[in-house]
């Protein structure tokens, strides 16, 4: 949605987009906060993840769940709540929990607890014949270290299990995963990444404006973005569209450059 047509603005998918996600993390919005954000953001939000697991405590859960659907806006429980169920031995009851909400997509992680692969992989397929499936990718441990070999191969053996998008894992601080302890990019692990697996089948999580600015400049307008908060969505599209100071010169030509970027 523009509200004038200034030209060398960068061209966004319609929604259902594929690619350009933007994912915002509810981590306890109410009703009437949940409508208010739709009402601001729901043009430029494709899913939104109930954070850890707050969809057990978050009052009227049918309610918003039902608004996000009307905004054509997919909702999921975070990874960790998947997780907190398999602990307990009940993915039976988790399939359950899904199927009582109308859950058309699921995510399954295990950065929380340790998951053997082979395990993780049978739960991925299993799910997928009930929903579509988000994994996510790389532990929130601060003592469990991946190399980029083993990240590629989860992520390319996810996406063979039948998964929709993997979620590259920073935590919802920014500082693990993807991201070194200062908050700054893991260049050679996400180079890494890139390099073998496809870009618009992982969604990077990136809370902080910094490391939105990052990918955006490395990776164009429409990379896939996660764990927004709900009142950076729209900040998060003026850094997409170069309508934004961080990436005001992106996206304009070399000669608009050369003439008003220098002082």
């Amino acid at each position: 949605m523009m509200n004038f047509d200034l030209p060398l603005i960068p061209e966004r998918p319609d929604k259902s987009r594929e690619h350009g996600l933007t994912m915002m993390m509810d981590k306890g919005l109410s009703v009437g906060e949940t409508e208010n954000f739709i009402d601001a953001c729901g043009e430029y939000t494709d899913v939104v993840k109930f954070g850890f697991g707050t969809s057990l405590i978050t009052a009227d859960l049918e309610t918003k769940l039902n608004l996000y659907r009307e905004a054509e806006i997919t909702p999921f429980f975070g990874g960790t709540l998947f997780e907190a169920f398999i602990v307990r031995g009940k993915f039976d009851e988790f399939q359950r929990f899904l199927d009582q909400y109308d859950m058309t997509l699921a995510e399954v992680s295990d950065g929380s607890i340790v998951l053997p692969h082979d395990q993780k992989l049978a739960y991925i397929r299993k799910l997928g014949e009930q929903v579509t499936v988000l994994s996510e990718v790389g532990s929130k441990k601060t003592d469990v270290h991946l190399s980029s070999d083993d990240w590629v191969q989860q992520m390319k053996t996810e996406l063979e299990a039948g998964v929709w998008k993997v979620i590259a894992e920073a935590r919802e601080s920014g500082t693990k995963g993807i991201y070194n302890n200062d908050g700054s990019a893991n260049v050679q692990l996400i180079d890494s990444i890139r390099n073998h697996v496809k870009l618009e089948n992982v969604l990077w999580e990136a809370p902080q404006k910094n490391q939105q600015v990052w990918f955006i400049k490395e990776m164009g307008a429409n990379v896939n973005l996660g764990n927004i908060a709900p009142n950076e969505v729209i900040s998060l599209e003026a850094l997409r569209r170069g309508l934004r100071g961080d990436t005001f010169f992106q996206f304009l030509a070399p000669e608009m450059v050369e003439q008003f970027n220098h002082k």
